[in-house]
């Protein structure tokens, strides 16, 4: 079992930052991918950032540059560093990773962007 806790959400201004953690119950070394995706209302889920253990990372086109995804296996968290924030970033986000046969998500958290 694997248990996934997501913080960091809120509302921001457009332009400004946020930086969401993902705390996985048990060691995250285990996991050969981690993922961040999203989903807004009306929208299917989709994924904005993966990180590999070996600390190769992947973004989709819209956050290129804007957004990094980073590990602390110390302390058994992913991060998304969220920088110039744009309203159509308004979603809930969630963490995904894979063990085995199965994936695992985080509850999620919500990320408004607004002014």
């Amino acid at each position: 079992q694997v248990q996934l806790v997501e913080s960091g959400g809120g509302l921001v201004q457009p332009g400004g930052s946020l930086r969401l953690s993902c705390t996985a119950s048990g060691t995250i070394a285990r996991f050969k991918t981690i993922a961040y995706y999203r989903q807004s209302p009306g929208k299917q889920r989709e994924p904005v950032a993966t990180i590999t253990s070996g600390g190769s990372t992947d973004y989709v086109v819209s956050v290129k540059g804007r957004f990094t995804i980073s590990r602390d296996n110390a302390k058994n968290t992913v991060y998304l560093q969220m920088n110039s924030l744009k309203p159509e970033d308004t979603a809930v986000y969630y963490c995904r990773v894979w063990l085995g046969t199965r994936d695992y998500w985080g509850q999620g958290t919500q990320v408004t962007v607004s002014s």
